[in-house]
């Protein structure tokens, strides 16, 4: 079963963001804008990487 796609918090209830879905192996993400355009899919590793240092 795939994950449900998320948005993030910070949106503020808008569509001007991105939405992710979380799974074992990584994440994919999307612009809520344009979901029809697909998705990028980072493995476990990068999407560690990307939570890190937007965190920072």
């Amino acid at each position: 079963m795939q994950a449900e796609w998320h948005k993030s918090s910070y949106s503020g209830g808008t569509n001007d963001c991105v939405e992710a879905r979380e799974f074992a192996a990584g994440a994919d993400v999307r612009d809520t804008q344009n979901r029809e355009a697909g998705y990028l899919t980072f493995d476990r590793m990068e999407w560690a990487a990307l939570l890190q240092s937007v965190s920072r």
